[in-house]
């Protein structure tokens, strides 16, 4: 008995509050009850539940049990209110207000349809107005072009066009004219998913204020997309600053600093101290790469100025045959910094206003420069730095595959017999010129990608056609009477 009535004082309760309740259990399940919204809900004579309840005081713990049964129930409740909630729901309501849904939908679904028809319409309508801009095309750019045998009206008329034609460097690419520019936008291929998204890394990168080059470094050297080459590798190659407010400024200084130096010293091309420099130039630039723009006499005459101008002011390597390769990456890229044409190997360069030309020669010239100033050795006198390449060139081959060392050893043939021109031209006249701005991007992305990481490129091109060169017998008489060894066939052809 003591146990019993010891077992009854442990189960004895001194507080008031216990968990559970018979009212209605509120929270995930049910919103708080509100008694003016709900009243349809009160059955007649039930009062409206208040918190908190005042329990009566549970002694045993079957009572207690008893007391809190409902709490755990998980239907009971919930069955009770849905039906007492469907007695009380209007039909007629439910059936107004779906019937309105549906009606403001068909509504919005007609003015979207509308307004893309509108839209499509326009788009039609000026699409045809530029086609036939750009049908007169040759019309506009022959106007330009012979503005200045014009009389003052077209000479305003160009002057117009010009001042249009001038870029921004932060800006992507300026139109020529307005009505090409549009029409040449709508015929451009449209970006896959991939290129899209590299794209809009690289404008988000050189929107800000101050580019982040170590992170444009980052970007490029996957490859940089067309449309924003000619800012990415002025910044790379270290002719504009970071900063963006500082850019115009520098452009035009850089600009007229150049042709203060075509004005002071191009006019002694024909004295007797630079008359061979200059004659030596005037031969090696119809040996360019592209054939079609290197025939275009406007062309010859820039590339003349910048590679004559670099001479005078590089007395210790002066000019050697080469370096005129080594502008064309430069001046193409630039190029379509004013144009949309994918091909621009067969543009008409004369057709561009004359002060697009002036910028686009001087940015060419200081980017080259650039470049030069980091391979300088190899262009000054017997050449050191090729002789260094190459040699480090043979000594990276015979590490990585001895095979293919020790096969052109036993067929006596010479590194510097293929790769001299390799490193004097770094690759122009083995790839296509678009495989070659491509590796330019890498070369650019790179601390000394022209004098260090293109000894890789060229070693991953034996590499690579290893199985050929382990196969060719006759090295000879391909690098001798064909003047282009077996890797620079191999490379030609197979680079796409």
């Amino acid at each position: 008995m003591a146990s019993d009535g010891g077992r009854k004082q442990f189960w004895k309760r001194s507080g008031a509050k216990v968990p559970g309740s018979i009212q209605h259990v509120y929270g995930a399940q049910h919103p708080p009850f509100d008694p003016l919204l709900h009243g349809t809900l009160i059955k007649p004579g039930s009062k409206p539940p208040t918190t908190p309840v005042k329990l009566k005081k549970v002694s045993t713990f079957q009572e207690f049990e008893s007391n809190t049964s409902d709490a755990w129930d998980l239907g009971d409740d919930d069955d009770e209110l849905l039906a007492i909630a469907a007695e009380n729901l209007n039909t007629e309501v439910v059936m107004e207000t779906a019937h309105k849904v549906i009606q403001n939908h068909s509504k919005l679904q007609e003015q979207h349809k509308f307004q893309e028809e509108h839209l499509q319409e326009e788009k039609q309508e000026e699409f045809a107005q530029l086609t036939s801009v750009a049908c007169g095309d040759n019309r506009l750019v022959k106007s330009v072009s012979e503005g200045h045998a014009s009389g003052s009206l077209d000479n305003a008329s160009e002057n117009s066009s010009m001042q249009r034609s001038q870029s921004l460097p932060q800006t992507s690419i300026p139109p020529l004219t307005s009505g090409m520019a549009d029409y040449n936008t709508s015929v451009t291929p449209a970006l896959t998913e991939r290129e899209a998204s590299r794209l809009d890394k690289f404008k988000q990168l050189l929107a800000g204020p101050n580019t982040d080059l170590d992170e444009l470094r980052k970007l490029s050297w996957s490859g940089i997309p067309k449309r924003v080459r000619p800012i990415a590798w002025k910044l790379l190659s270290g002719y504009l600053p970071a900063n963006v407010d500082r850019r115009e400024s520098t452009l035009q200084r850089k600009r007229k600093e150049y042709f203060a130096f075509v004005e002071q010293y191009y006019d002694s091309r024909n004295d007797e101290n630079h008359q061979d420099t200059y004659r030596q130039i005037h031969i090696d630039i119809p040996r360019m790469s592209p054939e079609v723009l290197r025939l275009q006499p406007k062309v010859t005459e820039i590339f003349e100025r910048i590679l004559f101008i670099w001479a005078i002011r590089h007395p210790a390597s002066g000019y050697v045959q080469g370096i005129n390769d080594l502008v064309t990456p430069f001046f193409v890229v630039f190029i379509c910094e004013y144009i949309e044409e994918e091909e621009v190997e067969n543009f008409d360069v004369s057709s561009l206003p004359e002060e697009v030309l002036q910028n686009i020669e001087a940015d060419s010239y200081w980017c080259m420069s650039k470049l030069l100033d980091g391979i300088q050795d190899n262009y000054t006198f017997a050449q050191p730095g090729i002789q260094k390449k190459v040699k480090m060139l043979e000594e990276l081959v015979s590490r990585i595959d001895e095979q293919v060392h020790r096969h052109l050893d036993q067929h006596e043939v010479k590194y510097l017999q293929f790769a001299f021109r390799w490193m004097n031209n770094l690759l122009m006249r083995e790839v296509p010129l678009r495989c070659t701005i491509r590796l330019w991007d890498t070369y650019q992305s790179e601390p000394e990608g022209f004098s260090h990481f293109h000894l890789y490129v060229c070693a991953a091109f034996l590499v690579r056609w290893r199985k050929e060169i382990l196969e060719e017998k006759d090295f000879q008489s391909k690098i001798f009477n064909s003047r282009c060894s077996v890797f620079d066939s191999r490379v030609r052809y197979t680079i796409y």
